[in-house]
C-alpha cells in the first residue's frame, strides 16, 4: 500500500489550486483542519471503515460534522474522498495543505524540541538565525522532551538540526564502535 503523504498529496494539491483560485485559503484550511480532527476520532473511523454505510451516509455524516467549516466547494470535496475511499488520509491532507499554505505566504514552521522550556530571547534568536538560513519569515512551535538531557533538536521542513546532547552522545558513541 502506498505511503499516506503519497496518496495525500494530489489531493492536497488540488485543494491547494482550488482554494487559491477562490481565494479562500484560510476558509479551506479551516475547513480540512475541522475535517481531519473528526476523521482522526476513534469512534469516527470505525464508521469511516465500516462497509455498511453507505457513501451517501457518510458524506452527510462528516458535512455535518464539520458545522459552519462546511462550504459547498468542502462539501464536494469530502465526497470525492468518501467515493474514492481516501477519507482516512484527511490529516496528511492538512499537513500537506498547511506547508504549501505556509511557502505561498512565505513562513516556514520550525519546531524546537528542548529538554527545558525555552525563553523569549531564546525564542528570538533560534527564529532570527532560522529566518536567515532559510530567507523566510519563520514560525516557531517549542515542545520539550527531558529525554533530550540539554540542547535542541530544530525542524523545519526536511531539515533537522539535532544539537541536543543525547544526539551528540549518540554520535560519540557511534565514532567509538568504528
Amino acid at each position: 500500500m502506498l505511503e499516506k503523504a503519497t496518496i495525500a498529496r494530489p489531493y492536497a494539491q488540488a485543494v491547494f489550486e482550488l482554494a487559491c483560485e477562490e481565494n479562500s485559503l484560510d476558509q479551506w484550511s479551516a475547513f480540512i483542519q475541522r475535517l481531519a480532527a473528526i476523521v482522526t476520532d476513534p469512534m469516527m473511523r470505525s464508521v469511516i471503515s465500516n462497509p455498511r454505510v453507505e457513501h451517501k451516509t457518510l458524506v452527510n455524516l462528516v458535512t455535518e460534522l464539520c458545522g459552519d467549516a462546511v462550504f459547498d466547494s468542502a462539501r464536494k470535496f469530502v465526497r470525492v474522498l468518501v467515493d474514492a475511499g481516501r477519507l482516512g488520509v484527511a490529516r496528511e491532507i492538512y499537513q500537506i495543505f498547511e506547508n504549501k499554505r505556509a511557502r505561498h505566504v512565505g513562513l516556514t514552521e520550525v519546531e524546537v524540541v528542548t529538554a527545558f522550556p525555552l525563553s523569549e530571547d531564546q525564542k528570538n534568536r533560534i527564529q532570527d538565525f532560522m529566518s536567515g538560513r532559510m530567507g523566510t519569515r519563520i514560525e516557531i512551535s517549542s515542545k520539550v522532551n527531558q529525554d533530550l538531557i540539554g540542547g535542541a533538536v530544530i525542524r523545519a521542513g526536511d531539515s533537522v538540526i539535532d544539537a541536543s546532547l543525547r544526539g551528540r552522545l549518540r554520535e560519540l558513541s557511534n565514532e567509538f564502535a568504528s
